[in-house]
Parts: structure tokens; sequence; C-alpha cells
């Protein structure tokens, strides 16, 4: 029997209809009563007006009463009411909107930061939500109060219909049994193996270096979208896509007859997909509960993870299949550390497709788009930074050479390495914010004074890209790109007696499972990047002029605009360059290390 799955705006109307229909109903029979009993009715347009009045005042009385409640429950905890934004819903709304649109929603948060504090409240047309960036409410949100404070059942709905059941959007033993899986993937033995990275960065070369003959700049930002997909498919599924050996797109103002890759590759749709996931889930996090009113008759992200499934089925399939000839030993009979990947555990446990892939999408999107993103920003630095990156590489030949590969211990070794990419966490982290809601009623500690109240049901957003971008927190400098603050005395000044500065990562019970292997991952590709190639500068002039940034003076503001030589793509979760980072690469010499 087939189940009949109704449009999400269809299914919120009838949720929400008793509001509606019941005052209709009431009135409609006191038409009927009083015509009959006593001669007298309502006039017609009474019996529409009344009742959608009857749900207006209900919303708005709720709301008055509910504030009222809220600083009786504060005044009783002892604690004070956060900041509110005074403006306006339309207002807010307006602000919220247009800084998705741009790229830059963290600069109507750094707006309020500056006229409210680092912690408030505001209420647009459809959401209201409490925003900081105090390090302390960070550190007691995601660890020491994470009880409290868990993804919820908005953000649940918001993004279900994409990412399934999976670790990054459940609470409670699903996303314990979730992180359980896929912990055993990330232990020390399993990310120490480096041939993976060196295979898909020797694709990566080769492909560089044709552009490099060609005389054309390279995307740097697509080139570490494949780089980053082959190594996580072969990781979590055992068996890499292949994207790297696809041919690399021309830049839109080169000329060539194709300013769009040469040829097209099954991972091509994951990765639009996976882009198009990103916009729609911000635009549903703007709407809040009221989402359902933006994909009135069709579930757009439930489209998307077609196309995302599609990408898995074959590799799926097979898995499936060997698992029905036998040729797979059972779980039970198999250490942990033995399991070729995710995708293997998971068929031993389960024969179930959906929740196969639920398992698998969170954790390749996630760790494919971030560790793009650092391998993005990084690039961009090195192109800002020519000392810096001459530093890098000086660095880097000393240790190994021109053709040398890394080992673990010479990645270990390397301390401008890691300080650099560091550096760049904390400038460009690669998911600028997060959200949580707050379980219960509860408080946030205020220094110096009576903690913050948070009623229940509250959902709390927090800015890493802000809070590392602090000028009291990371010192008068906190605003330049300097990776030495991670490797001199400003690291014990300010860093050191004060993690919770510093959270690329997350902190907590859900820290991010895959950090080590994204270090490492980085540093690899870096590091074979800078053997072979000796400068790097933007190609500003084969770039349309809406992907430039209009505002390239200097600037002490930590608004990401400001000061910029790219835009940043508008709606998108994990930062990216709009139109990809086009990049020029010289050679010190002809020596090639592939």
């Amino acid at each position: 029997m087939s189940v009949v799955h109704l449009p999400p705006g269809i299914l919120f109307c009838l949720r929400s209809s008793p509001l509606v229909i019941l005052p209709f109903s009431v009135f409609w029979v006191l038409q009927r009563i009083l015509g009959q009993t006593i001669k007298s009715a309502f006039p017609p347009w009474f019996i529409v007006v009344a009742p959608l009045a009857v749900p207006l005042s209900i919303a708005f009385g709720y709301s008055h009463f509910t504030r009222r409640a809220v600083r009786r429950h504060a005044a009783e905890r002892s604690a004070i009411m956060v900041p509110c934004v005074q403006e306006n819903r339309i207002s807010v709304s307006r602000r919220l909107v247009r800084g998705f649109e741009v790229g830059c929603p963290a600069d109507t948060f750094h707006a309020w930061n500056e006229k409210y504090g680092y912690i408030y409240s505001y209420t647009s047309l459809l959401d209201e939500s409490i925003v900081t960036a105090e390090p302390e409410h960070l550190k007691a949100i995601l660890s020491t109060q994470h009880a409290d404070f868990p993804k919820g059942p908005e953000f649940y709905s918001i993004t279900q219909s994409f990412l399934g059941n999976g670790i990054f959007n459940t609470d409670g033993d699903i996303w314990r049994s979730h992180r359980a899986l896929a912990r055993p993937l990330f232990k020390k033995e399993r990310i120490s193996d480096l041939e993976i990275f060196e295979r898909y960065t020797k694709n990566v070369l080769t492909q560089i270096e044709q552009r490099h003959r060609e005389g054309y700049p390279v995307d740097i930002q697509d080139a570490a979208s494949r780089f980053t997909i082959d190594a996580a498919t072969e990781h979590l599924f055992g068996k890499c896509v292949g994207s790297t050996f696809t041919r690399f797109p021309y830049p839109p103002k080169s000329g060539h007859e194709s300013s769009l890759p040469v040829d097209t590759h099954p991972s091509d749709s994951f990765l639009d997909a996976s882009a198009g996931a990103q916009k729609q889930l911000l635009l549903r996090m703007l709407m809040g509960n009221y989402w359902p009113l933006g994909e009135f008759w069709a579930d757009k992200l439930k489209l998307l993870r077609r196309t995302v499934d599609d990408f898995f089925e074959p590799v799926l399939v097979d898995a499936l299949e060997r698992k029905g000839r036998g040729t797979a030993a059972p779980h039970t009979e198999r250490d942990e550390k033995d399991f070729v990947s995710l995708l293997d555990r998971l068929v031993q446990i389960t024969d179930d497709k959906t929740c196969i892939e639920d398992g698998l999408v969170d954790i390749l999107i996630a760790g494919r788009d971030t560790t793009a993103a650092l391998l993005t920003f990084s690039v961009y630095m090195m192109c800002e930074h020519p000392d810096m990156a001459a530093r890098l590489r000086s660095e880097i030949l000393e240790r190994v050479g021109t053709s040398g590969k890394p080992t673990n211990e010479d990645i270990r070794e390397m301390k401008y390495l890691r300080a650099f990419i560091n550096e760049t966490l904390r400038l460009y982290p690669p998911v600028i914010g997060n959200s949580r809601t707050a379980e219960a009623a509860t408080t946030l500690p205020n220094k110096g004074g009576a903690p913050y109240y948070i009623p229940g049901g509250t959902k709390v957003i927090f800015f890493p890209f802000l809070t590392h971008r602090r000028i009291d927190l990371w010192g008068p400098d906190a605003l330049e790109f300097d990776p030495d603050r991670f490797l001199d005395e400003r690291m014990g000044k300010y860093l050191t007696p004060n993690p919770s500065i510093f959270l690329p990562f997350s902190v907590g019970p859900r820290i991010c499972i895959g950090q080590q292997f994204a270090y490492n991952e980085a540093s690899y590709f870096l590091i074979r990047l800078l053997q072979t190639y000796s400068s790097f500068s933007l190609a500003q002039d084969a770039m349309p002029s809406e992907y430039k940034c209009p505002k390239n003076g200097a600037s002490t503001s930590p608004m990401p605009m400001d000061g910029e030589k790219i835009n940043f793509a508008p709606y998108s979760a994990i930062l990216n360059a709009k139109g990809g980072l086009w990049v020029k690469m010289e050679t010190e010499s002809a020596v090639s290390v592939i």
C-alpha cells in the first residue's frame, strides 16, 4: 500500500486549520441561532472579518502574556533579560534577507553587536531568536550545558527532508548511534593513511599543470571541491568517484569555447545538489517553523536529496549485492579497525537503503564542503600575502624538498603550516554560524552580573566568525591575517587562557569528529601544491565584475565584504567565493613533482 505524501504547504495549513476553522464555525452557529431566536444576525462582512481577527488576537494576546511570564520567570531565577533589537519586524526581516542575498549575513549581526553588545535577541516576521558571540556562551551551549541546548525540533523539521535522520540534525540516541558508527573511521591509524591524499593531489596537480601550460588560471575552489570529494568517497565508501580525473573548467572571461567543465561527471550533479540544498536550508531557517509556506506545493529539499541518492546508488547497490552474496563478513566476525568504510559498516547493520543513505550524506557533505572551503581560503591568503606563502614554502622545502612525500611526522613538525591553517580558520571559518534550541528555561553566564535568562524553546544563534574577529578577545591586530599569533606570546596571552575564542571545529560532545582528518587533508594538499608552485596571485581580470568585491579598500571592520578582493557566495551555509577563486600560479623551475 503506497503512502500519500501531501505537499508541505497543505500539511502546514491542515495543522494550523483549527485556529481558522473553529472561529468560522462558532460565528456561523451563532449566526444561525440568533437568526432563528431573536430574528437578528451578523452582517455578512462580520462573518468573514471577525473569525480572521480571532487568531490574530490570540497570537497578540499570547505574545503579550508570554513576555510577561518570561520576565516573571527571569526574576524568579535572579536573571536578566537579553537586550532586544529595537527595530520593527519588517526592518529586521529585510536586514536578515539582505545579508544572505549578498553573502554576508554576519554583517547584520555585527552591526547589532556594535549597538547592543555581544548577546541580544531579535524578532522578525517569522522568527524570534537570541544571538551571541560571547565565548563563555559558546562554551556553555556546546559543552558545559550541552544537554540544555540540543539541535531541537525546528532544526530537524527544516533539515530532515535533505539530511534525513543523520548525525548533524538529530539528538539523543539516534545521534549517539550515528556518531558511534562513524568514530572508528577517524581513529589515528585510519586518518594517518596519507596515500589517499597523495593519489588525488597528483590528479589535481596534473590538471593545474595543464591549465598552466595553456596560460589559464585555475579555479582553486573547484579543484579543492574535486579533491575533497574523491578523498572523502574513498574514505567513506571504499571507492573514489573519480572527480579529479575530469578536466577542470576555464575561467568565465577566458574567451575559451567553454567556460564550463569540458567533461561532465556524476559528481557534478552531487555538487550542484549540495550547493542548492545549502541555499534552500538557509531560506527555510529565515522562515523558521513557517518554511512550508515557502515550498507550498513541493518540498524542494526532497527533490535535491533524490539527486544525492542517485549519486550514492551505484556504490550502495554494489555493497548490498556483495552482502547478499556473502562476500562481506558479518559485522560480528570482523574487528572494527578492519572495516574498509562507513558504507561497509552500515551495510552490515541494515538493508534499509534510506537509513544507509542518511548515514552517508551528512558526513560526506560536511566533511567535503568544509575542507574545500579551508583549502580555498588558504590559497586566497597565499595570494594576498606572498611573503607568508614564501615562508610556508621555505618550511616545506626544508623538510621534504621539492619532491618528497610528506609523512605524518613531517606534517606535525611543520609548525608554521599549522599556524597558517589555524589563522585561515580563524578569519574564514567554513561554518560561520550555527544554532541550538533551549530545551527548557535556562540561563547563560554573564561575567560581572546576573545571568541571562533563556526561555524554553528559544533558538540561540552563535557566530564563530564574529567571535574569531573580536579585538577585545584577540588583541588590537585581530583583523590582520598573521599566523604568528599561534606561535608567539599572543598564544599564551589570548587563546591559551580562553580556548573558547577559537572554535572552528566546535567543542564538547558534538565536536567535529573529522577534525584531525581535515588538518591532515588540508596540510597534505598545501604541501604538495607549494612544492610545485612558488607564487600565487588572484586572476581578477578573468572574472566577471559581479564576482569581484566592490569594496577593495583597506578596512579594519570584521564585516567580510570590507577589504576583500572577492565576493562571498549568497545563501551558502559554508563560506564560499562567489564564482570561484581563480588563481595564477608560477613555478621557480620546470621541475615537476608529478
